[in-house]
């Protein structure tokens, strides 16, 4: 028998060719933060297109978007829904994010284009698969395109006479995804099997009606099935309503204007980026920052930017900063770090442009294999943030350099926004008997950093969304058996700087009326600060997370109102309650179990100072004192300004004086 070697070769190749053990992430995909080429439909449709009908529609595609996000905010379920912690957006027919709603959390569009590309790639055109009008697609695993496994993503493709014109988005933080703890981001995950579900990108409906079986599954894995699927609803509907607004588009202008509207605004916005870095000075800035624990132990985790600027490139080099962690969550899949910078670009730096992926399209952005940033498939990343918003300072910081010589600005040069969840994430059992698991809106509180020429705001509003709430406690009191204590601006909680960073709160969180609920919390920076001042300015304080554990605050206030103070220096240092355990501990907390009435505080850490404390307007220092935001010691010791303490009657004479030998010293 004579063997055809060569037609054995070419049956093992095709056989391998069209058997996929497993199908994981694209890797080329993942890194890659292009445009895809242009199409020649997209050629015609732009050059067809009159250019007041483009902006015409554009501008109604906008309000699609718009529309669809409030929509999504007043039926959502979710935490995240009801705060503005989610997006809508519209991507081309190749998976190019164009137009996203002017709410919500732009990072988690920034990073969806590598979900809908992996549809486009594997799904377009296969058998089994397909992409047909009223399909409904379905993600949450960050390792395709995302942050964390909380982020929940629901795509939809948009047909118009049977070609594809675009995709559509809805995307929430949904918190409660079935992990090892409660809530979602689980800090105690050592693998990415303790990350709750992972789905990749999946058809779950078509007709525009969800698979009940895929839903049901869904629905099993998650300590909330009510949760999971009243926002799977929420979500498609959110998306509905966008798929009607581009069909009176299309109706209105035809369809060509909606292709070139979604094509150029991207185009526009590449052209218009480089324009803006060639007006930058050519050089180099290099810039470290901290995250000082794992959520877990204390540990110093480096963050490493050389931020270049040539001609009309720049490049942002990550490496050098820390490896991947095998068994802790703090590993930010590249999606996510570039989908924090597509943020910081679109919200702090040029907040004029079109909210788009296109901002990072020309830009080189550099990282290492098996780093943080660029992690192994194996690792876990539902902590990303505590990594990734470290990198959002140090770049923050590092552009500040940039724009401070730029002959145009589209904002104030700003100091590093304050950077952490400081909020809890809770689980268990409501006072009205259904288990739940999620996070508090208290994060949406971050504070501002201080701009050229202005002090920063107290606990805004977060990095990641600008427009986002903080929630209503009352709202959240009847849902859930958390009670806030107190939740106040914390005296001398401040960026020091010639302009001070915003200030942020202290909170008191207790529960009641549950016997089985607990508390976690994901916060960095109780040893290191996790963000930058520029310029001389100072970074925020650093702060532990404070416990008293053993009483029931409930009681005591019945009993003997008096002992109950509302500032965590005269709780923990005083320790009014006998027979109470206080515990000050690294701001990470694994999940556990508390009993009514005992107390966990939360200090949220300040925006980045801005310039020299000598060069502080001394009357600004004592609008300061007079406004309870900082103490006599701060400033004497730290801006060196003096005043008289009854009379609040600054001492100019001294202040110079002080200050002169300071600057001498």
């Amino acid at each position: 028998m004579v063997v055809d070697i060569n037609k054995e070769q070419e049956l093992v190749e095709e056989f391998l060719q069209k058997t996929t053990l497993f199908l994981g992430p694209d890797k080329d995909l993942m890194q890659d933060h292009t445009l895809a080429p242009i199409t020649e439909r997209e050629i015609q449709a732009i050059n067809h297109s009159d250019p007041a009908v483009l902006s015409v529609t554009r501008s109604k595609l906008q309000a699609g978007t718009n529309e669809s996000f409030e929509m999504l905010e007043q039926i959502g379920a979710a935490p995240g829904a009801k705060w503005g912690d989610m997006v809508c957006g519209i991507f081309t027919a190749k998976g190019d994010l164009s137009i996203v709603s002017s709410g919500g959390v732009l990072l988690f569009a920034a990073c969806v284009q590598y979900g809908v590309k992996y549809i486009v790639k594997h799904w377009l055109n296969d058998p089994d698969v397909g992409v047909n009008p009223g399909d409904i697609f379905y993600y949450n695993d960050a390792r395709y395109g995302g942050v964390h496994n909380t982020d929940q993503v629901l795509i939809m493709p948009y047909f118009h006479e049977g070609e594809l014109v675009a995709w559509l988005t809805a995307i929430v933080h949904e918190g409660e995804n079935g992990a090892i703890e409660p809530g979602g981001m689980p800090s105690a995950a050592e693998q990415v099997y303790d990350q709750g579900l992972a789905i990749s990108p999946i058809k779950i409906g078509e007709n525009y009606k969800f698979y009940k079986d895929i839903v049901t599954y869904f629905q099993n894995s998650v300590r909330e099935p009510k949760l999971m699927v009243v926002d799977l609803k929420a979500k498609l509907y959110a998306a509905l309503r966008i798929e009607q607004r581009v069909t009176e588009a299309i109706e209105e202008y035809g369809v060509d204007p909606v292709i070139a509207v979604l094509r150029k605004t991207l185009d526009d916005t590449v052209e218009e980026v480089k324009r803006r870095v060639s007006l930058w000075p050519d050089g180099t800035i290099r810039t470290m920052g901290i995250a000082d624990s794992t959520l877990r132990e204390n540990c110093l985790i480096k963050v490493n930017l050389e931020a270049t600027v040539k001609g009309d490139q720049l490049t942002l080099d990550f490496r050098g900063s820390s490896p991947e962690f095998a068994n802790r969550p703090n590993n930010a899949v590249t999606s996510a770090l570039k989908g924090t910078l597509g943020q910081l670009f679109l919200s702090f730096v040029w907040p004029d442009l079109p909210r788009n992926q296109a901002v990072l399209s020309p830009m080189k952005i550099i990282v290492e294999e098996k780093s943080v940033f660029n992690p192994s498939f194996e690792t876990p990343n539902a902590q990303s943030m505590m990594t990734m918003w470290p990198a959002f300072a140090v770049t923050q910081a590092s552009l500040a350099k940039f724009l401070y010589n730029s002959p145009e600005k589209a904002t104030h040069v700003i100091a590093p926004w304050y950077n952490m969840i400081t909020t809890c994430i809770y689980g268990g059992v409501t006072q009205h008997g259904e288990t739940v698991g999620n996070l508090c809106a208290d994060l949406n509180g971050m504070s501002g950093g201080a701009r050229d020429g202005l002090d920063g705001e107290h606990s805004i509003a977060p990095l990641f969304a600008p427009m986002a709430e903080q929630g209503e406690q009352e709202q959240i009191e009847e849902e859930v058996p958390i009670i806030q204590l107190s939740r106040r601006i914390m005296k001398d909680n401040q960026g020091f700087g010639k302009y001070r960073g915003g200030q942020g709160y202290q909170m008191f969180l207790t529960q009641r009326g549950s016997d089985q609920f607990g508390f976690m919390t994901t916060t960095i920076g109780s040893k290191f600060p996790s963000m930058q001042g520029i310029f001389g300015g100072y970074s925020a304080p650093t702060y532990p997370l404070c416990k008293i554990k053993g009483i029931n605050v409930f009681d005591i206030m019945e009993k003997d109102p008096d002992k109950m103070v509302y500032t965590t220096e005269n709780l923990m240092n005083n320790r009014p309650f006998e027979g109470a355990n206080y515990s000050t501990h690294h701001t990470g907390l694994q999940y556990e179990l508390a009993e009514e009435g005992e107390i966990y505080i939360i200090t949220q850490g300040a925006g980045g100072g801005y310039g020299d404390v000598l060069d502080r307007d001394p009357e600004s220092v004592m609008k300061d004192i007079e406004e309870n935001l900082i103490s006599k010691e701060t400033a004497n010791d730290v801006y060196k300004v003096f005043f008289d303490s009854e009379t609040l009657v600054l001492d100019r004479e001294k202040t110079e004086k002080a200050r002169q030998v300071e600057k001498e010293s």
